[in-house]
């Protein structure tokens, strides 16, 4: 690929006119296309992706977009991020690789928004250069969508913090540098207001993980941590203690903005395989596309798909114009239920219409179809998102 030219079209894409976000996008299509979905399958088959990705998509800036500059990032809006996850998805067509190649966009924003000047220089710029993992600890085996039962605890010991805990379904967990935590930090309180956010470097002692086999998202590694009497300096505490569960509850906004732009790309992945393979097999002497069955599954796919399209960009549009207020936030927890319905309609469809085929490894619909379930569970499981809407709207 020539980075040299995709790299100046996004450092000069700040205002993201319309010809920007084009040169971007056209940057992004071809990096999914060139560099990730030729080898999906065999990263799949090794559990792994090369380190090598990760330095090619920090050196055309797609790493870094979304940060500050003087970080190492490029500020954008999230109508163009979310563009160019909808992108990288539906040309790479595998959500594991996009899972652990931005992973950091889920462990940061916290340090971002609550870290001191000091803390975000040290960790944000090796990140968005490729050079470290960033990831973010939240679940435990007896807390997932109920983040104020968390149990793992961090005790101020001088000018250090002693963490002693577990966490589980880490993404990135097995090659993290850096984990930004959730802890509890009051012994005395039992739900919200005793939890804290921290950054561990993941190299301290006291940290062990072990890795955990999954039903989709191979080439993304997830582990169980386990933190036994490991001490960081108190100066990677995030804001005051006591307040983390805000900053988590904020976060996950964020991701699951993120994670409806993926889907709607990965839905898209599967409608695009769909639609080629009607086009090119032949059964009872014409294409599958002359038959009107066919063309109404497809069509049943693009409603799905049109209609997520248009939320994720409404949503999109509404937080770029400053409004995140509980209408908002209500809808992007619904917006999230939508997105990955949408995504497992085109899965299963795409699947039966591919027929035998379609339960192949190796394409793009039988990946897709597994790694489903994950995007409805990961951020917020469909019930907790409910409730969750249901309670920002006073019902």
């Amino acid at each position: 690929m020539n980075t040299t030219h995709t790299t100046a079209a996004i450092k000069n894409a700040n205002g993201f006119s319309p010809e920007d976000r084009a040169a971007l996008l056209d940057t992004v299509q071809r990096f999914a296309t060139q560099a990730i979905a030729p080898h999906v399958s065999v990263w799949d088959e090794a559990g792994e992706f090369p380190d090598s990705l990760r330095h090619q998509a920090a050196e055309l800036g797609i790493l870094g977009l979304g940060y500050p500059e003087h970080l190492g990032g490029t500020p954008a809006p999230w109508s163009v991020r979310n563009a160019m996850s909808r992108t990288l998805a539906r040309y790479g067509g595998s959500g594991g690789v996009l899972a652990s190649l931005f992973t950091h966009n889920i462990g940061l924003p916290p340090v971002l928004a609550h870290g001191t000047t000091d803390l975000q220089a040290e960790m944000i710029p090796p990140v968005l250069r490729g050079e470290d993992i960033s990831a973010l600890g939240i679940t435990e085996p007896g807390a997932g969508s109920d983040v104020a039962a968390l149990r793992t605890t961090a005790r101020l010991d001088g000018d250090e913090y002693v963490i002693d805990g577990e966490k589980v379904y880490i993404t990135s967990g097995m090659r993290c540098d850096w984990i930004t935590l959730a802890v509890r930090t009051d012994p005395h309180s039992k739900g919200a207001s005793g939890i804290s956010m921290i950054v561990v470097p993941c190299h301290t002692p006291g940290i062990s993980r072990r890795a955990l086999d999954k039903m989709g998202w191979h080439c993304s590694d997830t582990a169980h941590l386990h933190f036994s009497g490991v001490r960081v300096p108190a100066r990677y505490l995030l804001g005051e203690e006591g307040a983390g569960f805000r900053m988590v509850m904020s976060n996950f906004n964020g991701e699951r903005m993120t994670m409806s732009a993926m889907a709607l790309g990965l839905a898209e992945a599967c409608y695009d395989e769909a639609l080629n393979w009607a086009r090119q097999r032949n059964t009872f002497g014409a294409p599958l596309i002359d038959r009107q069955v066919v063309r109404h599954r497809l069509m049943d796919m693009q409603m799905r798909i049109r209609s997520t399209e248009a939320w994720v960009d409404a949503l999109g549009a509404r937080a770029d114009a400053g409004d995140a207020k509980s209408d908002w936030v209500a809808q992007v927890c619904l917006l999230k239920n939508h997105a990955t319905q949408t995504m497992q309609f085109c899965a299963d469809a795409a699947v039966q219409l591919l027929g035998g085929m379609g339960y192949m490894r190796g394409t793009v619909s039988e990946r897709l179809y597994r790694e489903v379930k994950v995007m409805m569970i990961g951020g917020g499981a469909e019930d907790i998102l409910k409730e969750l809407a249901a309670k920002q709207w006073d019902l």
